[in-house]
């Protein structure tokens, strides 16, 4: 059966971008600005994105198209040892969705919730206590919270629905949900800039501290910002483009999808920090009392200035929280695809069989984070695995693509059907400034936590979800790699084509 693929190549840019403007662009990258410099961490953010961003893009798209497979097939395409960085990315994503599938069903609870301000004046208590219910810590897990579980079922219902149809499906999906994010978030922005107080949030927001570019660790947050918001390193992108035809252009639309990816991100800047401004005018706070980042944001700051607005709360507040939905959903069908697309390509299963296998088993283990305890272990696994899991694999693309297999070969490929052409930069990026940050922010992690623990939670909570987890789907990755892959045992291996200059890598 012929592989599918993008109906246009809009199509896929969509669902590329679809995949990394998430959650994070609206309730980190706001932060991550404010805190680092305010207009001045553009400048690192910029750089970060010519020299990891948008390079780390044009090789997960390249991999892709040229292997034509998911994620551990194309890093074996490379060299058969190195499968096990692909399954780590694809596995890595499995783990992801599990728990940002429980974030999205928060929002489908704030959706309904929003249709009477069900959080009253107090948002926050609103959150821990009826939406949560928070037990004292990690454990016991106590009961599952069935709202949270309903939103959960509904969540992968999408899901499922989306993708049971492979990319024919998600080409007219993300023709809906990638514009219809940035329509709402413009609504929310025109909103923001009519409330009083919305200048001063801003220039909390915008004011530009160009000596805190002295630190190092503006510009480690940087990179970072870029390597989580570009969905590098979850298999997501080397399974999109795996769909596109063998004359697509991978420099462009990495380029294309870096630009709409950063520009989300610096425009939901003005709606969250204009609305930080007016909270902060009618609680007479300042706007650094009031600032949040995260799950915060989201459920308590935002809702909490929905309430006090002059009129239309309930209108607004469903705007919100159904562009938080149209956001997590391309996310989370996204990952998704990235493991199923990788083991339907290894193991030759049917696509639609592994797709519901997959969403049965990600909900099941996904019901942990509907308990009472489930916010606590979230937060947990979601650190452990992008600071070490992601990170890792983006390293080892790194060390595959410009060392092992070579920067100047990679590039000769990509640049055969691209009109954007890359030159020595590629290299210098690909083979040292990537690896360089990126072994920077592990190494800087991995000591803070040797020195302390995460949020002070419990050593053996840590060691579960966090480094225990991390180390799993480690061993299952190798244990997955050093398998004999279907294509392999019927005799129809990979090759590396030829460049347009008769080069064989």
């Amino acid at each position: 059966m012929p592989r599918q693929e993008w109906s246009n190549r809009l199509s896929f840019i969509m669902a590329a971008t679809g995949s990394a403007i998430g959650l994070g662009n609206v309730w980190r990258f706001p932060f991550v600005c404010y805190q680092n410099g305010g207009g001045a961490f553009l400048v690192p953010f910029f750089i970060a994105m010519l020299t990891v961003g948008v390079p780390l893009l044009m090789v997960e798209f390249a991999l892709g198209k040229l292997s034509r497979s998911g994620a551990p097939m194309a890093l074996r395409w490379i060299h058969p040892r190195l499968a096990w960085i692909g399954w780590f990315a694809a596995l890595a994503a499995f783990v992801v969705v599990c728990y940002y599938a429980v974030i999205m069903a928060w929002s489908f609870n704030y959706l309904w919730h929003s249709l009477s301000l069900a959080w009253g004046s107090d948002a926050s208590t609103f959150f821990s206590k009826q939406v949560l219910d928070l037990s004292e810590g990690v454990s016991p897990l106590g009961g599952i919270r069935v709202p949270v579980l309903i939103g959960l079922i509904l969540t992968w219902i999408s899901i499922y629905l989306i993708l049971r149809k492979g990319v024919d499906t998600v080409s007219k999906v993300v023709m809906v949900t990638v514009p219809l994010p940035v329509v709402l978030l413009l609504v929310l922005v025109v909103r923001g800039l009519t409330l009083p107080g919305a200048m001063e949030g801003l220039t909390y927001y915008l004011t530009p501290d160009f000596s805190i570019l002295l630190q190092p660790s503006v510009w480690i947050a940087a990179y970072g910002q870029v390597l989580f918001s570009f969905s590098l390193g979850q298999a997501v992108l080397i399974a999109y483009a795996s769909y596109l035809p063998k004359d697509a252009d991978v420099n462009g639309s990495a380029v294309a999808t870096a630009a709409l990816d950063a520009s989300f991100s610096f425009i939901a800047g003005f709606a969250v920090f204009s609305t930080l401004g007016y909270l902060a005018v009618v609680t007479h706070a300042s706007v650094a009392d009031v600032v949040a980042s995260g799950p915060g944001l989201a459920f308590v700051t935002y809702p909490t200035a929905i309430s006090l607005l002059p009129f239309g709360q309930p209108a607004f507040g469903v705007v919100f929280f159904l562009m938080l939905l149209t956001l997590g959903i391309d996310s989370a069908f996204a990952l998704v695809e990235g493991t199923v697309t990788a083991v339907r390509d290894w193991f030759g299963t049917p696509g639609h069989m592994t797709l519901l296998v997959t969403c049965i088993l990600a909900f099941l283990i996904g019901i942990v984070f509907t308990t009472r305890a489930g916010y606590f272990w979230l937060d947990i696994v979601d650190h452990f695995i992008n600071n070490f899991g992601l990170v890792t694999i983006a390293l080892g693309e790194c060390i595959a693509v410009g060392w092992i297999l070579g920067s100047k070969k990679f590039r000769s490929l990509v640049n055969s059907t691209s009109t954007i052409q890359v030159g020595n930069l590629f290299d210098l990026a690909v083979k040292f400034i990537a690896p360089l940050m990126l072994a920077t922010m592990l190494g800087i992690v991995f000591v803070q936590r040797l020195r302390s623990p995460y949020e002070n939670y419990p050593d053996w909570a840590q060691f579960v979800g966090g480094w225990g987890m991390v180390l799993t789907v480690l061993l299952a990755s190798v244990i997955l790699g050093f398998t004999r892959p279907r294509m392999e045992k019927e005799n129809s291996s990979l090759s590396i084509p030829e460049t347009d200059k008769g080069e064989t890598p």
